[in-house]
């Protein structure tokens, strides 16, 4: 059954591509017979920027350096814009980023060697526009109902932080004034209440998709009985950790808010999209139990709120896995000693991360935590609140993971 997935995305994913010295932009290339690079489809384009990867065929032990670059003309090289991959040379996925809105791009996968640099096929894909990227609403402002439409995360004065952003430094989502929160969906008054779910939207932190991973998705889990929350955690210019100790804040302040909710204190899970996934990861390794603002900052002064617990019951991982951006983690003892939970995997076999989140998988469950997993074929990177599938399965995971509690 895996051999005939893996044949299936390879086919899906790639063209070969072998690298001749014809091409204008090949600087050096190599023999036929030494390597040859394959690029992957773009998938999860939006306004600034887009996902596309390859894999290297051949002697890889002599590739010094592989990604993929881009250029709003045809055959781009490493001297245009270009990002270095991580990871597998066998199946490796980074982002485009910087890509301007409503703009016509190509990318090319590459290998460097010490005797040149090798392209694979070039890909055309347009960006969206920036109207085709929501930014979350917000609206109210009242940070200590728990039962307010949107609930602010820290208090004036005190947000945990390693990053000073306080002018415009480039196009972000956020302004400088921005203040992580979540945007509350209840379930139906006299509705039987399952537990809550925390969603965090993806967007490589540089923005958060909200229209495809945030809203939708909480409206779907509340009407089917759980407490849900979209999570405005800070992305660019902040970094990983700060927005995971807006998760965990978030975590702390539904589980002090247990019975306003009506939902067992153990009964929290978190679902995250692609970066929004990694971030779930991040603060249940290094940012859950009681760990707070002051593991980032000596400046922050612990509140009431720290004195809770930030774990959860189960991540889902959408399109996502532990790890860091482009860079699935398999430390199966780190796994082991950070005891995460249960985690729930969804993702498409057209996804250039596909081998990525099954070695991921393969190494949670290694570690000894309890794993679904559900690959759809031929879906995407981006799929989203489009494919309900996955979210009929995540719904039926909590339910017996919460049940248990």
């Amino acid at each position: 059954m895996k051999q005939n997935i893996f044949l299936y995305t390879v086919l899906s994913l790639f063209t070969i591509t072998t690298a001749t010295g014809c091409d204008k932009h090949s600087e050096n290339s190599l023999p036929d017979y030494a390597i040859r690079v394959e690029t992957a489809e773009v998938t999860a384009i939006a306004s600034d920027n887009a996902i596309s990867g390859g894999r290297i065929i051949g002697e890889t032990q002599t590739v010094t350096e592989f990604g993929i670059c881009w250029a709003t003309t045809d055959n781009p090289a490493v001297s245009d814009n270009h990002n270095v991959g991580a990871g597998d040379a066998n199946s490796f996925a980074c982002y485009a980023t910087g890509l301007s809105a409503n703009t016509t791009y190509y990318v090319r996968a590459y290998a460097t060697t010490p005797d040149g640099t090798v392209y694979g096929q070039s890909r055309q894909f347009k960006i969206l526009s920036v109207s085709d990227d929501d930014t979350p609403s917000v609206g109210g402002d009242d940070e200590q109902n728990p039962l307010a439409s949107t609930i602010y995360l820290w208090p004036e004065g005190n947000m945990a932080k390693v990053t000073n952003y306080t002018g415009s430094q480039g196009s972000y989502q956020d302004p400088p004034s921005f203040r992580p929160h979540m945007n509350y969906f209840p379930v139906a008054e006299g509705m039987t209440i399952k537990g809550a779910v925390l969603v965090c939207a993806g967007g490589a932190f540089q923005f958060r998709s909200d229209r495809n991973e945030g809203t939708p998705v909480a409206q779907w889990f509340a009407r089917h009985g759980y407490q849900a929350f979209v999570v405005n955690y800070r992305v660019q210019p902040y970094r990983m950790e700060e927005g995971s100790l807006d998760l965990a804040r978030a975590i702390r302040f539904v589980r002090r808010h247990a019975a306003d909710y009506g939902i067992d204190p153990n009964d929290i899970a978190s679902v995250g999209f692609s970066a929004g996934g990694i971030l779930c990861g991040d603060e249940a390794l290094n940012f859950d139990e009681l760990v707070n603002g002051t593991a980032l900052s000596s400046a922050y002064r612990p509140d009431a709120l720290d004195e809770v617990s930030a774990n959860v019951c189960t991540i889902g991982m959408i399109y996502a896995f532990y790890g860091r951006l482009s860079v699935a983690s398999t430390d199966v003892e780190k796994f082991k000693a950070a005891k995460i939970p249960p985690t729930f995997f969804a993702y498409g076999t057209r996804d250039p991360f596909y081998r990525q989140f099954q070695a991921c998988a393969d190494a949670v469950r290694e570690a000894g935590v309890e794993v679904e997993q559900h690959e759809y074929e031929g879906l995407p990177h981006g799929f989203g609140y489009t494919h309900e599938a996955w979210m009929i399965s995540f719904d039926r995971w909590m339910s017996e993971i919460m049940s248990d509690n």
